[in-house]
Order: C-alpha cells, then structure tokens, then sequence
C-alpha cells in the first residue's frame, strides 16, 4: 500500500448496531495507519460522522427479514445493484460488510462478480450455526473472512466448510452499563426468604413477543404473590413497544415499574434478583451482567413451522457460549406459569440452582474476554487483507 494516499474503505452498514461497529473499525483503521480513510457506502449517524455520504439511509436495509424481503423485494432488488456498483466503480482497498446478511451479502456477491481483486470481510457472523447451515460454505467464494463477535462461531464457520473466521470480540463485554451492573451485582446480596425480591421482566421488544408472553408472566407473578413473595417488579423496554407494554400489563396484580431510560435499565440490572425474559440477545446483558434468569419464548404459527431448519441445541447465547445449560429455556406450551414461578423461586434464594446459574455466568466473561479492544482486532484482520 502507498502510504500517501488515503485508505478507501467501502462500507455496508443498515443497523444502528451495524453503524457503530463500522465507525469503531474505522477508527481503529486510522489508529493502525496513521493515514486518513476515506469512506463509500452506506451506514448511518456514526459512519456519516467519520465522512461517510450514504448512497441512500441505512434504515432502507435495517429491517430485513423473511417477510420483509418479499414485500419489498423489487425495491431491495434495486438497492443492492446500485449499492454494487458504486462499491466497484469506486474500486476501494476493502468491502467490510456489516451485518443485515439478506442485504450485505448479497452485495458482496456482485462486488466479487464484477471486480474480484476487491477484498471483501464481512462483520458479525450470520447464524449458520443455528440454522440454514450451508449458507456457509455459499459465502466462501465471495467472502473472504468473516469477524465474528461469539467466541464459538470462527470453529462452527470452519466445521461448516465456510469462509475463515477471527474472534474479535462483543461490544457489550465493554459497555459501560453491564460493567456497572456486574459491579452492583458483585456486591454481598440479602437472599433471606422474608425480604421484597426484585424481579426483572423481559418480554421482548417486538410487538409479537410481548403479545404472546405478557399473559403467561402476568400470571407468574400472580402466583410468586400468592406463595408469599413480596416483589418489586421492574420491566426495562423499548420506546417502540412501550404503548403495547402498558396495555399488557394493566391487568397484572402486580403492577411493573416500566423503564425506557438506558442508564436506569442498567441500574435494574445490578439490582436484580432474578430475571424472566423473552430468549434474544438480553439473555447475553444479563449473563454479562450476573443476573440469574429464566428464558422463554412462544413462536408464531409461520415460525413453528420453520422449526425444523433450526439445528442448534439450545437459543440462549450464554449457553452456546459455554456449551453447557447454563440458562433454562421454555418453549410454546411448556410456558408454564407455575413452573417459572417456582424456577423463580429457586433462583431468589441462595440455592445450588442459582450457584450453577452464577458460575456459568462467570465462564461466559472468560471466553467472551479478549486482550485487545474489538476495533484493533478487526482492523489487524482488514488491514491483512489489503494488498
């Protein structure tokens, strides 16, 4: 490389997520050259501080997604040609790919049809290692290395015969507010049987997960109530599905206190007991976190009939992480009210059931830890791939 020229780096970043860890790479880019890197592509308010012009806004990619996909497939159609060639007519040093696979992938594709000297590293493994497994070997020939930020996907992508991978790490391993709460959580805790236990609810931050489960964790806690517990129940949300959030729990005994502030959420955390969620990433945050939990989840009719493509053994993050049931899952109708009240129970008292959940937690931070900061891996592993 000339070292008196800029780096050229397109980029393909939808999610707010996605756009984060594009600007955190480019800057780690800059660090390790010392040189100025120039941005093409698409991403959002982070990528577009660092001098990103977007070909169009990211949010136009966000929301991809089996349905999503048809609906505005012509339009999507559209946006991936045009977003491949500007990625070629620019002829940048590297394509980094970042997430939103239905759309960035497939902009990869063209990219290495119409110009394969283009390197082209792809930011967050796509889950193959839970379903559709040989969409990894389909990427090899159009992706040249993949970062991953799950410990165990750089062996699964290798296994599967896809392309190689580099663990470089989770942002919520250095988020400020899981710190914190692992941190409070850390702290010598009250488990006598007499005291107001604090309990996190979880339902899920899409409009389907709270509808379905809302019910079954209302009664949950009507049943934890008549047993004798006293509770304080605090529901951290989102602004989106807060209006539906309101509305279904207006008729549980115990009313939550709902919670859309990012710091207080944290602060529930470390204040928490126990947790009963919807399975998703949280299942991570509080892993992370050191809150014992009890994840569920009920499908919809579409996905339950898509459940034979999935060939992962459990959903929850922190037990694939440490490859052991660390988490307890419940499914469709083995969500049961009075048996995530009494799981609830074993895990607001100091109980073997909650060591193993602790312990399990702790191996989750020793496999997710690295020695760098994500951003330095990831631009070591780009920068390997520049000629």
């Amino acid at each position: 490389m000339a070292n008196d020229r800029p780096l050229k780096i397109a980029i393909v970043a939808g999610e707010e997520s996605g756009d984060l860890l594009g600007a955190d790479l480019v800057q780690a880019l800059k660090r390790a050259t010392g040189r100025e890197v120039k941005l093409v592509g698409i991403g959002g308010r982070h990528l577009q501080a660092l001098g990103l012009t977007p070909l169009f806004e990211g949010s136009e990619i966000a929301l991809m997604g089996f349905s999503a996909v048809l609906r505005d497939l012509p339009r999507l159609m559209r946006r991936i040609g045009q977003t491949a060639d500007a990625v070629a007519g620019e002829k940048p040093d590297c394509l980094i790919t970042i997430d939103s696979p239905d759309f960035s992938l497939r902009v990869a594709r063209k990219v290495r049809a119409a110009d394969p000297t283009i390197p082209i590293v792809h930011y967050v493994c796509p889950s193959v290692w839970a379903w559709r497994p040989g969409r990894a070997v389909a990427m090899r020939p159009y992706v040249d290395h993949i970062l991953c930020i799950l410990p165990f996907e750089a062996k699964e992508l290798a296994r599967l015969g896809g392309p190689p991978g580099t663990y470089v790490g989770h942002r919520l391993t250095h988020d400020p507010g899981v710190l914190a709460a692992a941190r409070a959580q850390g702290l010598p805790r009250d488990l006598s049987g007499d005291r107001v236990k604090t309990l996190l609810v979880l339902p899920g931050s899409r409009g389907g997960e709270v509808r379905r489960l809302a019910g079954p964790f209302g009664k949950t806690i009507s049943i934890l109530r008549a047993r004798g517990h006293r509770l304080r129940v605090l529901l951290p949300t989102v602004p989106h599905v807060a209006d539906l959030v309101r509305a279904a729990v207006a008729s549980w005994d115990e009313k939550p206190e709902i919670i859309l502030d990012s710091e207080r959420k944290w602060q529930a955390f470390g204040k928490a007991d126990a947790a009963l969620i919807a399975s998703g990433t949280v299942s991570l945050e509080l892993a992370l976190s050191g809150v014992p939990m009890i994840s569920c989840y009920r499908l919809d009719p579409v996905m339950r009939l898509a459940q034979r493509l999935i060939t992962v053994w459990s959903a929850a993050l922190p037990n694939l992480i440490v490859d052991q049931p660390v988490v307890t899952e419940h499914y469709n109708e083995y969500v049961r009210p009075a048996y995530l009240a009494r799981q609830l129970e074993a895990l607001f008292s100091d109980t073997a059931y909650r060591a193993w959940q602790k312990d399990g937690f702790a191996e989750v931070s020793r496999r997710m830890a690295t020695a760098r900061p994500s951003g330095d891996i990831a631009a070591d592993v780009v920068l390997n791939h520049i000629k």
